[in-house]
């Protein structure tokens, strides 16, 4: 099959276009035939890219990307509610291959129905940035009808989840972000929005109940003092797993697959309460180029890498 992949550990600059093996899946998991899936340009840092469970390293060719939209192509042992044909989205696994390439394997418990109102390309934004929302609201946060949440980098790909699930949820939010984006974050729920190069938020908020940080370093550092006693704070920026501060590393939190919540953020898409934004669209063949995009920032969401299966 086809796909973008590493032959060495690199970064963008050593993604090659090419034919790899096509992957088939195991008990439990599906096989996907990939329409799209989402840039993540930091994971060329992650541990899970280069290195196994255990410690080792990862054989080559590696394919990124842990997130699409696509078909099931095929269909592993004791697979229950999926079947060859379903339009599905989802995540895989951090330590296995990933979805820019034209099939990917993922666990059907990672894998649900995608939004019928949603092409491939748009459904794609949503898995992770969707879970990583949901599950940092409403799993570690608690968020509650009537609180107030602080959303930092309220137009980026999580944020504009983050954004949008907390006004579903009833919350007062709150959102940094350039002066480009104010309007459009205000027009995805926030009742406040503050250009971060312009006033320093700790200037025009106080007493928040919830922050939701995407950006770390002294981003986070700020932020303790804007909550009020018995605020919550959770961060996804992954220089923050390596901090030495006890509330700052356990502030920390990566996304898990959960078909379950999918389904819930699907229906909430179909019924028009979210919206996905897709930045940019980019060929497969042009990996490169849609990493090189999605690093340079001031996005509306994500960058796409368009898969010839679909649209």
């Amino acid at each position: 099959m086809k796909a973008a992949y590493l032959t060495k550990q690199a970064g963008p600059e050593g993604l090659v276009f090419g034919e790899v093996p096509e992957p088939r899946p195991g008990e439990g998991e599906v096989l996907v035939r990939v329409c799209a899936t989402a840039v993540t340009p930091t994971e060329f840092d992650w541990v899970p890219t280069f290195k196994t469970r255990t410690g080792g390293p990862r054989p080559f060719p590696i394919v990124l990307g842990h997130e699409f939209s696509g078909v099931v192509g095929e269909v592993g042992d004791a697979v229950r509610g999926l079947k060859v044909g379903d339009a599905v989205y989802g995540m895989n696994d951090w330590f296995t291959n990933g979805a820019e390439a034209e099939s990917c394997v993922a666990p059907a418990a990672a894998v649900a129905a995608k939004p019928g109102t949603l092409g491939h390309t748009r459904a794609a934004v949503v898995p992770i940035s969707a879970l990583t929302a949901w599950q940092g609201l409403f799993e570690h946060c608690r968020l509650k009808a009537g609180e107030r949440v602080l959303v930092h980098g309220g137009a980026g790909g999580v944020g504009v989840f983050a954004v949008q699930l907390a006004r579903w949820r009833g919350a007062h939010v709150i959102a940094t972000t350039s002066a480009h984006n104010l309007n459009f974050v205000c027009s995805l729920g926030a009742d406040q929005a503050i250009d971060y190069h312009a006033t320093p938020f700790e200037q025009a908020v106080r007493d928040v109940d919830v922050i939701f940080d995407t950006v770390g370093g002294e981003t986070l550092d700020r932020s303790w003092s804007v909550l009020k006693p018995g605020g919550r704070l959770v961060t996804i920026a992954a220089q923050s797993e390596a901090l030495t501060e006890p509330r700052g590393r356990e502030a920390f939190f990566i996304v898990e697959p959960s078909q379950e919540q999918l389904a819930e953020i699907s229906s909430l898409l179909d019924a028009g309460f979210l919206r996905a934004f897709v930045e940019a669209v980019f060929r497969l063949d042009q990996a490169p180029a849609a990493y090189a995009r999605a690093k340079r920032g001031g996005m509306r969401g994500k960058v796409i890498l368009r898969v010839e299966n679909g649209t």
